[in-house]
């Protein structure tokens, strides 16, 4: 089973989608994360939801 991990960020009205779309690269590239949801309001503010796998290590002897 797969376990993923999450991360939450909210973007005020007023950002834009250039400026959105370079802090989710920045996040992917640097961190490991990958668009899990992306909700935009009506009032123009963004809240974006990435995800990572947790690696868990398997003891061997």
């Amino acid at each position: 089973m797969v376990e993923y991990t999450y991360l939450v960020l909210r973007l005020p009205r007023g950002t834009t989608r250039d400026t959105a779309r370079q802090v989710m690269t920045e996040h992917a590239e640097h961190g490991g994360w990958e668009l899990d949801r992306l909700r935009l309001y009506p009032d123009g503010s963004r809240r974006i939801q990435l995800r990572r796998k947790i690696i868990r290590q398997v003891r061997t002897f």
